[in-house]
């Protein structure tokens, strides 16, 4: 049967839930689109995708460079870094 979010986030995971509104940009982004075109790391993703233990294996492609330029490619999306207050020249 299909599944919800509800189904993996409990209340205490709800300071990790992205709004869909965010979640929209990941689909707009040429810059993750572009890395979504290398087959390696679409077959890393189908792997955690379709592995029974996740976790140990997220932390084993967290010390991948491609997989890590992917996550840090969706936080940057989702969760963009501020902007620093710089005084102009």
């Amino acid at each position: 049967s299909p599944w919800s979010v509800a189904d993996i986030l409990t209340e205490d995971d709800e300071q990790d839930r992205v709004p869909l509104q965010k979640l929209k940009l990941l689909g707009e982004s040429e810059e993750l689109r572009g890395l979504l075109l290398n087959p390696h790391l679409r077959q890393l993703l189908l792997t955690i995708d379709q592995a029974e233990e996740k976790n140990s294996l997220m932390k084993k492609y967290m010390q991948e460079p491609l997989f890590v330029e992917f996550a840090d490619c969706c936080l940057r999306i989702v969760e963009p870094p501020e902007k620093e207050n710089i005084l102009p020249e």
